[in-house]
């Protein structure tokens, strides 16, 4: 198991969680390797770890180490 921080909590993941891991987690939908939601709708997510953003595109292949923190941010309508 592994110790991170999630959107400025204690987290626990497993040793292999990648970032498409946790946001898939986070949002409570499917998503492919890519990022993309296997529903096909809208995900309006953004990730950053350690303060630095993680493209859509490498979220399948960055994994989440040890004391690393994780920022989940998602995309609200309204106003």
């Amino acid at each position: 198991m592994t110790a991170i921080t999630l959107n400025g909590r204690p987290h626990v993941v497993g040793g292999d969680t990648t970032v498409v891991d946790l946001v898939a987690e986070t949002v409570g939908r499917p998503l492919g390797p890519d990022g993309a939601p296997l529903d096909g709708r809208r995900l309006g997510v953004a990730v950053a770890v350690d303060a630095a953003v993680v493209p859509r595109s490498r979220w399948g292949r960055t994994p989440v180490a040890e004391g690393q923190s994780v920022e989940i941010i998602t995309a609200v309508q309204g106003g």
